[in-house]
């Protein structure tokens, strides 16, 4: 790298610096030191089952959000990029107008459509199919719903970017070849856009595990997340505790960017054998 290169790098890594580590060593430093050297916050909540639940449960509904809007978004954005080219931006833009608008108007807006006397109850009441409002509010199902809907567009629009990277003549190519379309979608397509599909799910999957309004919102004390405990105990100021938690969060993270990572070069940038 000549020096210019180097220069021009710099703020990229004083961004960095002053965007990321120092506050997380600012964190690290409220965790262990309360006021002098102590894992007492974590062996607090490592130690307590409560707290034990309340990370698998966050870890649960990360895993499903990610994976709901996977299947949901990779089937639009293929939708999407097949379509004529004059018809793509207007089709992005419908995906990408929710994300407009703040989380917390679209929480409210499900719980008026998920509530008691919402939209959905008053729909099937009106119809005749049920006779007394359904219980959908404050459930796991609301929160699923919720964190899948404020999530999809980036899932779309990270497998679309994936996917416009893709010669599609090799898949006319297999077609000559003589492969079936669904099978030179399995055997050309799909490989090629694992790679987004995969930084698709990391993205939803990281974004669902400091997620706290919704939760709060839309479900109930069985669907409490992590971020709703942190914030919980920084509203008590209990800094070094909710400090330690975020540290936990913030572990669990680079665990799976790691993880993801090796995945990706085992199956995706390895080598294949085999034709179509």
């Amino acid at each position: 790298m000549t020096l210019s290169q180097k220069w021009t790098v710099l703020p990229a890594l004083v961004l960095a610096l002053v965007m990321f580590a120092v506050p997380v060593a600012l964190v690290l430093r409220e965790a262990l030191f309360d006021p002098n050297w102590t894992l007492v916050h974590f062996e607090r909540f490592f130690g307590r089952p409560v707290f034990q639940a309340v990370f698998r449960n966050t870890l649960m509904v990360a895993g499903i959000v990610a994976t709901g809007c996977l299947l949901i978004g990779y089937p639009m954005a293929l939708y999407i990029v097949t379509r004529p080219a004059r018809w793509r931006p207007l089709l992005l833009f419908l995906v990408l107008v929710p994300m407009w608008m703040s989380i917390l108007v679209r929480t409210y807006a499900w719980m008026v459509v998920l509530g008691r006397e919402g939209v959905i109850n008053s729909a099937f009441m009106a119809l005749g199919l049920i006779e007394a409002p359904l219980q959908m509010l404050y459930t796991s199902g609301a929160v699923y719903v919720a964190m899948v809907q404020i999530l999809l567009p980036i899932m779309v629009v990270t497998c679309y970017s994936a996917m416009t990277e893709i010669d599609l003549g090799l898949i006319r190519a297999a077609r000559v070849c003589g492969a079936g379309p669904v099978r030179a979608f399995r055997h050309v397509f799909l490989p090629l856009s694992l790679e987004g599909a995969l930084t698709g799910w990391s993205v939803i999957f990281i974004l669902s595990l400091g997620f706290f309004i919704v939760p709060a919102l839309l479900g109930g004390r069985q669907d409490a997340l992590l971020g709703n405990m942190i914030v919980t105990q920084v509203a008590q100021t209990n800094w070094g505790f909710a400090a330690a938690m975020a540290i936990v969060l913030l572990g669990a993270t680079i665990a799976l960017l790691a993880f993801m990572r090796l995945l990706a070069a085992r199956f995706i940038h390895s080598p294949r054998e085999g034709g179509v």
